[in-house]
């Protein structure tokens, strides 16, 4: 029976790949595949914070889906399927939508299909075997996020059917054209998709139109053909118009098309086009969390007195303080690497200058989202770890972790004000009442012009914050010796990932980017590693999962070995669905620029 232990830890780790590598721990039993005996492990007495340290038998740890004997193919079979769509098919399907991709709706029914073959899989076993884990979270959520996929690819293929957002259609409808002008240089290009931002629109700055990885081929740059261009004025301004929704190429003309599109309303395509952009943008997000409920559902993790199987639940509190924490910086460490990439350089993000056709509209810099996501968490979820604890009284290490959040409060804020260029503009009231306004002295006008820093954010408060977690989380007394050493790799690593972000500010400091293009400081590859494969382990180390790693008699090194592999792995295939989306956007550029001879 241990190559079935073995085959299920296997897909196990797979399902971990971009989401909790750590859990797979509780697949590597050894002995029978169900509930597997290693000894007594009432001498690995565990509790986390002032939970109640239990000890239990073999015989008192409860059944879990892990160890589960009966169908272990199916559900092995279900994991592979439902990793297989949701981190490797449906990311590349986002890149393509985002890119208004001929492929996108070719992307979307593939994803469609392996998700359905999964859900069928699951629902197979479920049929075959007892309900371990009674109203768990992960069969709501993960058909919640299933239908709202397919609303998607529905609207999607309207669209496409109908053929009222394509590009070809657009030949006979000025209106619904997906391209525009919006420079008069030819080095331009004279168009760009009408939904795209204008990220990089300075000549020669092409490689940055995309949210994506730069992926110049040897024609880029080249004049692209002006298609109809006495017919256009203004540009941009018509960007926000709902026919600038790309959503696939459309079908040929057809008499269904032709009275689909006259039956929908321009408005009704507004409104679709503004809900299909929103789930473009919130679908990976949900589809993590699908997945990690999913994880916590096959573990049983989150009861607090985990010898009394029937009481799932009582430690959701404690898990959701780890798991969502450990989330959050997970996707913190994702956008930190997208950044590096190329992504956000429209607004400036990308460690670049603000194209200037973008620098008259307001936007926040990335450290004020940084900031504001801080302490909109901290004030969130400040009692969470106390109210998973027994007995509602308060403890020394209750208020350990208030104080935590207080920091995530505080630290968000004081990073918000330094952001505000209005509290800066305050703050230089004393200088500035003192210098003469009427200025006539070269001299004197060059001490009045603003730094070069004010072009640039360097605000180190956000790194500051993760900082101080990971520096009390390294030394934070834990209940047996095993949560203290995760507990200790995971602070590590954001201690890390702050120490490089603030190389970066350094290096930014020294030289101010100059140009549109990404500078991509080396540092953020650092930091994006280290708060990735910080959030992981972060979420490994809840009170459940480390009794699971008990139990199973695994170290901590097992966790982070196997999550340093594969964080790795999960960075490069983050590098090419983005250079995906930058080799999509191209290929657009180039079909439509031969449309228009």
């Amino acid at each position: 029976m241990k190559s079935i232990a073995t085959l299920r830890s296997t897909y196990a780790g797979a399902l971990a790949l971009g989401l909790l590598f750590a859990q797979v721990a509780l697949g590597h039993g050894h002995g029978d595949a169900g509930v597997t005996v290693h000894g007594d492990v009432a001498d690995h007495v565990h509790g986390h914070g002032n939970e109640s340290a239990l000890s239990m038998d073999q015989a008192d740890y409860p059944p879990t889906y892990f160890a589960h004997p009966d169908h272990v193919g199916l559900v092995c079979a279900h994991i592979a399927l439902m990793v297989l769509a949701w981190v490797f098919v449906l990311p590349v399907a986002v890149m393509l939508s985002l890119a208004k991709s001929r492929y996108t709706l070719a992307s979307q029914f593939v994803f469609l299909a392996t998700n359905a073959f999964g859900l069928l899989l699951a629902t197979i076993y479920n049929a075959q075997t007892p309900d371990l884990y009674p109203n768990n979270a992960h069969h709501k959520l993960g058909w919640v996020v299933t239908w709202v996929v397919s609303a998607q690819v529905l609207v999607s293929l309207v669209g496409w059917v109908a053929g009222a957002v394509g590009g070809e259609r657009s030949r006979r409808s000025p209106e619904r054209l997906a391209f525009i002008p919006v420079s008069p240089d030819p080095v331009d290009g004279g168009y760009r998709m009408s939904n795209d931002s204008g990220q990089g629109s300075e000549p020669k700055t092409e490689s940055l139109r995309s949210n994506s990885v730069s992926t110049l081929d040897d024609d880029e740059g080249l004049p692209m053909p002006s298609p109809r261009k006495d017919e256009y004025e203004g540009g941009d301004q018509d960007d926000d118009h709902f026919d600038d929704m790309l959503l696939s190429p459309p079908a040929p003309a057809s008499p269904l098309a032709s009275k689909a599109a006259t039956v929908i309303s321009s408005r009704v395509w507004k409104y679709l086009d503004l809900l299909y952009r929103v789930i473009d943008r919130i679908i990976l997000p949900f589809g993590f969390a699908a997945l990690t409920t999913g994880i916590v559902t096959f573990g049983r993790f989150f009861s607090l007195t985990r010898h009394l199987a029937q009481q799932e639940g009582n430690g959701i509190f404690s898990g959701l303080a780890h798991w969502v924490k450990g989330g959050v910086f997970f996707w913190f460490g994702l956008f930190t690497l997208s950044r590096w990439s190329g992504s956000f350089g429209e607004l400036g993000w990308a460690w670049n200058m603000r194209p200037r056709k973008q620098q008259h509209k307001w936007c926040p810099t990335a450290e004020f989202v940084e900031s504001a996501l801080i302490f909109f968490y901290g004030s969130t979820s400040i009692f969470l770890e106390h109210l998973g604890s027994s007995g509602g009284e308060w403890s020394a290490q209750d208020l350990e972790h208030m104080a935590i959040t207080v920091l995530f409060i505080g630290g968000g804020l004081c990073g918000m004000l330094i952001e505000s260029t209005r509290i800066r503009d305050l703050l230089n009231t004393g200088v500035s009442e003192v210098v003469a306004h009427d200025a006539v002295s070269d001299e004197e006008r060059q001490q009045r012009k603003p730094p070069a820093t004010y072009k640039f954010s360097m605000n180190p408060v956000p790194a500051l914050v993760i900082l101080l977690l990971g520096v009390m989380m390294s030394s934070h007394p834990q209940s047996t010796m095993i949560s203290s050493m995760v507990h200790r790799q995971w602070g590590n690593l954001l201690l890390g990932a702050s120490f490089a972000r603030g190389l970066t500010y350094v290096l930014m400091f020294l030289r101010p980017p100059k140009s549109v293009l990404p500078s991509r400081p080396p540092t953020e590859l650092l930091a994006s590693f280290g708060l990735i494969a910080g959030g992981i382990i972060f979420m490994a180390s809840s009170s459940d999962t480390i009794t699971g790693m008990i139990h199973y008699d695994l170290d901590a090194m097992f966790v982070y070995t196997i999550t340093m592999g594969l964080v790795v792995m999960l960075m490069a295939w983050e590098v090419v669905v983005l250079a995906i989306k930058g080799w999509a956007t191209r290929k657009e550029r180039r079909g439509a620029a031969r449309a228009f001879p």
